[in-house]
């Protein structure tokens, strides 16, 4: 099992609700034709800024409402053991192996709580960030707002698209090849600022 922080995987998933239009209030791309920001540079650092105050409350909620020092201790112990189990599978220890198994329910008993921990604060910060992305950006910002040297499309097929394609040139949404969707530079602005935000309000799942 690999880990990963709770917060990417959310952001990835928050991401794909960004592209539906669940309110079916717009066609298309978030963005505005006409948006108040104009220019690259104030949207792309205006954007940024949106990212980092997100996170600093995404943060401050996270905070509030999960004990940290328990988070952690769960952590340590179930990757530990998660260690341990791996080096029993590769050295072909079966009786290590079958002494870690007795505690497999346990341990899916500390990972379930740690989820419940994660989730928690996701269940009030979650329906916030989406009402600011269907009613509050759209407006400031262009349905792109900067250039990609390369295309960063790099899962398969049309549903999890972060730049536009050739195909998709028609002067109005995306005008070059390599477009950055403005919900797309936010996702990567959040990806690149959480941890150090994580970290600075001691909310990181970080055990070392």
């Amino acid at each position: 099992m690999i880990y990963m922080e709770f917060d990417f995987i959310m952001l990835f998933f928050e991401s794909i609700y960004l592209q539906i239009d669940i309110f079916g209030s717009r066609e298309g791309p978030l963005g505005s034709a006409d948006p108040i920001i104009k220019g690259t540079i104030p949207s792309v650092l205006g954007i940024i800024g949106f990212s980092i105050l997100l996170n600093l409350f995404n943060s401050a909620i996270r905070k509030k409402l999960v004990d940290q020092d328990k988070l952690r201790r769960i952590t340590k112990e179930t990757r530990a053991w998660q260690k341990e189990r791996i080096a029993a599978f590769r050295n072909k220890d079966s009786a290590k192996q079958a002494e870690l198994n007795k505690k497999s329910m346990y341990m899916n008993k500390l990972n379930m709580e740690m989820m419940q921990m994660n989730m928690r604060p996701m269940l009030i910060t979650f329906v916030p960030l989406i009402l600011m992305f269907y009613f509050v950006l759209p407006p400031l910002f262009s349905y792109t707002v900067a250039v990609s040297p390369i295309s960063l499309n790099i899962i398969p097929g049309d549903f999890f698209q972060l730049t536009c394609t050739n195909e998709q040139i028609d002067g109005k949404i995306c005008t070059e090849e390599n477009e950055i969707y403005f919900w797309a530079w936010y996702f990567l602005s959040s990806i690149a600022f959480s941890g150090i935000i994580m970290k600075l309000t001691k909310t990181s799942m970080d055990i070392n």
